[in-house]
C-alpha cells in the first residue's frame, strides 16, 4: 500500500472506514494470525553481549507465539484476570517480549522503566495495583532486581514475583562465574518468588482460557514525558492493533529485519516496532538489555547491521549522534530507511548521517497518550527536515488556540496546541486516575498534546514547543525551542536543553545547559556570545549557561527538563541564601504531586526560621524545611 503523500493518506481513508476494515480484535488474534502465515519465519532476537559472533537467541513466529500462550497461561494461573495488571520491571531480553505479550492477552501489561528509583517503581505498582511482577533474577553490572524487591516491599498488593535469570543467554565460562558473584536478592514476605522460565515450561503452549471477545483496555504506560511524576495511559486492544497496522501495512514486509536498541518499556519499541513486526511478520532483533546503552553497542553497530541484514534502523538523535562519532565499518547495504523519534533532530546531524550511510533518516511523531504514532515524514515521499511529517490515516491532527477560554482553529503556519484524535486515542479515559483527564480534550475527542506547533500548506507538522514547557518571562512567553536550536547551531554542542530559572524579579529568566560533541572546546561564555547574535528576541537570550558532561535523558533519548530544572533551582537559591548571609541550603528538590517542583532547605547553623522565608518568598517556586 503506497503511503508518499497526504493524498495516499486520504485516498487509503476513502478506500474503507478504519470501523469497516478487518483486523484483529485482540492481540492473541493478530499474533495467532502471523503464527499461522509465517510460522518457520524469524520472528525475534535477542542478544546478551554486543559483538557481531556474540550469542544470540532467536525464535520464529510459532515459538513466539507458543511461548507467549504459555506466559499468558502462567500468568492467569496466577489469578490475573481481564483487569488486573501483570507489571514489568526489565530490560530488553525475549523473556520481556513474552511478558508483554503475555501480559496483554491474560490481563493488563504494565512495563516500567527500570531505571526509575524504588519508590517510583513502588507508586506505579500501587497505582495500577499490580498482581503480579517480572523482573530480573539478580545479576552483575545491574540493579534491577534489588530495586524491584525494594519496590514489591511497598507494594502490598503484588503477590508474586517472576524472576528472568540472563545467565541463559552467557556462554561458559562466563556463564560458570555468574552464581559466584550473583548479588543477593532474598524475596520479600507478602510475595512468593518464583522462576520465570521454569514456571512458563510447565504451561500448554496454546490458550488454556477463553481469549477476549471484544476491545478492551490491555496495557498502561506510564508517560516518559518531561514534565512532573509520570502518569498511567490505558491502551486498548484497538490502539495496539492500529499502530502494528500502520508499521505492518505502510513500513514493513516479512522480508524486512529491523534492528531496535531501544527499551520496550516504551511505546516506541513496544507498539511501533514490535507490534508492526507482528502485523507484519518481520524480523526484530535488540542487541543487549539496554539497547544503545550498552556496552560496546555503538563501537559495534555497524557491525550488527551487518550480521543480521537490517533494512531498518530504529533510532533517536541521541544515538545518531554518537553513532556519527564512529567510523561506519561494515557493509550497510541491506538498510532501507532509519527512522527517528522521541525527539527533535537538528539538521547538521541529518545530513552527516545521511552523508557518512547514504541512508535517509525519517523522522515522526507520537505520544504515550495516543498509544504512539500520530505523523510521519513519509518513506517514498517528501520528505521536510525539521518537520515531523504527514498524519497516518485514521488519524486528525488539528491545532487550536483558546479564545476567550473557547477552543478555536488555527489557520495555515499559526501556532497552538497540536491536539489530536484517532483509533489510539481513548477519549475521556486517557489516564487511569480520572482527574487527569479533566480539561484533556477539545471537544470531547481530541487530545490536547502539550506540544506547541503548526500544520504547513502541504499539511506537514512542525512541532515549536511544548506549551507547558514555555518560559514566562514577567508574563512574556518564551518558547525554548527558539534557544535550543540557536545553540545546535554551534558546530561543538550536540544536545541542548533551555529552561526558566527562578527569578525575583520576572518569575523565571532563560537559561540554558548543553552537552558538547566529542572533542568540543567551546566555553559558557562563548555560547552566550553565541546566543546574543543567534537569539534574535532579547528577552529569550540565556542569562546563564552551563556546560555538562552529559545532559539527563530519558531512556528513549529525549532531555529529561525536570533535572535541569532541579539544577536550576538548587543554583538560584543557594545564591540568594549565600547573598543574603544565611546559614541555610538546598540539600534537595522533590516533585511534589500537588505544588510541582519543590525546594527542601536544610540549616547549616544558627538561623531564624523567618529570614528565609523572606529571602526565598521573592521566587514564585515554593519550599519546605528538609525533614
Amino acid at each position: 500500500m503506497g503511503f508518499a503523500s497526504i493524498a495516499d493518506t486520504v485516498a487509503i481513508e476513502n478506500e474503507m472506514p478504519w470501523s469497516a476494515r478487518e483486523v484483529p480484535v485482540t492481540l492473541h488474534q493478530m499474533l495467532a494470525g502471523t503464527a499461522q502465515k509465517h510460522g518457520g519465519r524469524n520472528a525475534i532476537s535477542f542478544q546478551l553481549l554486543s559483538g557481531p559472533t556474540d550469542k544470540a537467541e532467536t525464535l520464529t513466529w510459532a515459538e513466539l507465539y507458543a511461548r507467549s500462550c504459555q506466559a499468558a497461561n502462567l500468568f492467569r494461573s496466577l489469578g490475573v484476570g481481564e483487569g488486573d495488571v501483570v507489571a514489568m520491571v526489565m530490560p530488553n531480553c525475549n523473556e520481556t517480549a513474552l511478558t508483554l505479550l503475555g501480559g496483554a492477552i491474560a490481563g493488563i501489561v504494565n512495563p516500567i522503566n527500570p531505571l526509575l528509583e524504588p519508590e517510583q517503581i513502588a507508586a506505579i505498582l500501587r497505582e495500577t495495583k499490580a498482581k503480579v511482577v517480572v523482573t530480573l533474577k539478580a545479576f552483575p553490572k545491574t540493579d534491577v532486581g534489588q530495586k524491584t524487591k525494594e519496590a514489591v516491599r511497598h507494594a502490598p498488593g503484588v503477590t508474586h514475583v517472576l524472576e528472568v535469570d540472563l545467565n541463559r543467554y552467557l556462554t561458559p565460562p562466563k556463564s560458570w562465574i555468574v552464581p559466584l558473584v550473583r548479588p543477593k536478592n532474598d524475596g520479600t514476605a507478602h510475595a512468593t518468588y518464583l522462576d520465570f522460565n521454569k514456571e512458563l515450561r510447565r504451561q500448554p503452549t496454546s490458550l488454556n482460557f477463553a481469549d477476549s471477545t471484544e476491545d478492551r483496555v490491555a496495557a498502561y504506560f506510564h508517560t516518559g514525558g518531561t514534565t512532573g511524576m509520570p502518569k498511567v495511559a490505558q491502551h486498548r486492544y484497538s490502539g495496539i492493533i492500529y499502530n502494528g497496522w500502520l508499521g505492518g501495512t505502510l513500513l514493513y514486509t516479512p522480508e524486512d529485519n529491523v534492528i531496535c536498541p531501544l527499551p520496550l518499556f516504551h511505546v516506541f519499541a513496544c507498539h511501533v516496532i514490535l507490534m508492526a513486526c507482528i502485523y507484519s511478520g518481520a524480523h526484530v532483533v535488540f542487541p543487549t538489555p539496554a539497547g544503545y546503552r550498552g556496552e560496546g553497542v555503538f563501537d559495534n553497530f555497524w557491525k550488527l547491521v551487518e550480521r543480521w541484514k537490517v533494512s531498518f534502523i530504529i533510532t533517536v538523535p541521541t544515538a545518531i549522534s554518537a553513532l556519527m562519532q564512529r567510523p561506519v565499518d561494515a557493509d550497510v547495504s541491506t538498510v532501507k530507511t532509519s527512522f527517528s523519534g522521541s525527539a527533535p533532530l537538528p539538521l547538521e546531524l541529518f545530513k552527516r548521517f545521511e552523508s557518512a550511510t547514504d541512508v535517509t533518516i525519517v523522522e515522526g511523531y507520537g505520544l504515550t497518550e495516543a498509544t504512539c504514532l500520530v505523523t510521519v515524514n513519509p518513506v517514498e515521499g517528501q520528505k521536510k527536515v525539521g518537520s515531523v511529517g504527514i498524519r497516518f490515516p485514521y488519524t486528525d491532527v488539528r491545532v487550536f488556540k483558546e479564545v476567550d477560554g473557547a477552543p478555536v482553529e488555527c489557520g495555515t503556519d499559526e501556532i497552538g496546541e497540536i491536539c489530536i484524535s484517532s483509533p489510539g486515542v481513548f477519549a475521556g479515559n486517557t489516564y487511569t486516575e480520572a482527574d487527569k483527564n479533566a480539561k484533556l480534550y477539545h471537544h470531547g475527542k481530541y487530545l490536547r498534546t502539550g506540544d506547541l506547533g503548526r500544520i504547513d500548506a502541504d499539511q506537514y507538522l512542525w512541532i515549536t514547543g511544548r506549551a507547558k514547557d514555555l518560559i514566562i518571562r514577567g508574563g512574556h512567553n518564551i518558547d525554548p525551542a527558539e534557544i535550543e536550536e540557536a545553540l545546535l547551531m554551534h558546530p561543538d554542542v550536540a544536545f541542548a536543553g533551555a529552561i526558566g530559572q527562578p527569578d525575583a524579579h520576572a518569575g523565571e529568566i532563560p537559561c540554558a545547559y548543553v552537552e558538547l560533541v566529542a572533542g568540543g572546546t567551546v566555553t559558557a561564555a562563548e555560547l552566550e556570545a553565541h546566543c546574543r547574535t543567534n537569539v534574535h528576541e532579547r528577552a529569550a537570550q540565556p542569562k546563564y549557561i552551563e556546560v555538562l558532561g552529559e545532559l539527563p535523558k530519558t531512556a528513549v533519548g529525549k532531555v529529561f527538563k525536570p533535572d535541569l530544572r532541579k539544577r536550576a533551582i538548587t543554583r538560584v537559591y543557594n545564591a540568594a541564601l549565600a547573598e543574603a548571609g544565611l546559614n541555610a541550603q538546598v540539600v534537595s528538590v522533590i516533585d511534589d504531586k500537588k505544588r510541582g517542583l519543590v525546594a527542601q532547605i536544610g540549616r547549616t547553623g544558627v538561623l531564624h526560621d523567618d529570614e528565609v522565608g523572606h529571602v526565598l518568598g521573592a521566587f514564585t517556586r515554593p519550599w519546605d524545611w528538609a525533614e
